[in-house]
């Protein structure tokens, strides 16, 4: 289970005395059990991804913003932070294996415009749930529907 090897990973970086690891693995940990606290039951392996997408996601917006502001300082926490997040999370698919599942659903759907967008993310997004952000899915499927890819 991924909350166990989180927990588990999280005393090693207390023994080795890794500070940014610990940290990090704290603040998982901590957003893991609050959620359970807040369902009220144990979450699966797929929850706890999709949670640590949410934490990868906030650490990108962060990451821009201190960029606009001039910290580094901050940026380089935030990069180490997302690092050792991206650690468990299944490998993502690259930017052309997400363009065959998305052309894929779009020739099964029969879908040739801008205006069908919803329903063929309704239909990419579960395929590739976990296995790819949904911002670049989105952007892949805008590039495919605005024809951007043929040129």
């Amino acid at each position: 289970m991924l909350k166990k090897k989180i927990i588990e990973d999280l005393y090693s970086a207390m023994r080795n005395r890794d500070k940014t690891r610990v940290s990090t693995l704290r603040l998982l940990k901590n957003d893991i059990e609050y959620e359970e606290i807040d369902r009220k039951e144990a979450l699966s392996d797929e929850d706890i991804i999709r949670l640590m997408f949410r934490s990868v996601r906030q650490r990108k917006e962060s990451i821009t913003l201190y960029k606009q502001g001039s910290r580094q300082d901050l940026v380089k926490k935030e990069e180490l932070e997302l690092a050792i997040i991206s650690e468990y999370l299944p490998e993502q698919m690259e930017t052309n294996q997400i363009k065959d599942v998305v052309v894929k659903a779009m020739s099964e759907l029969m879908i040739s415009g801008i205006a069908d967008k919803g329903k063929l993310m309704g239909v990419v997004m579960p395929r590739l749930k976990g296995k790819a952000e949904g911002s670049l899915v989105n952007s892949v499927v805008d590039d495919l529907l605005s024809g951007k890819e043929n040129q």
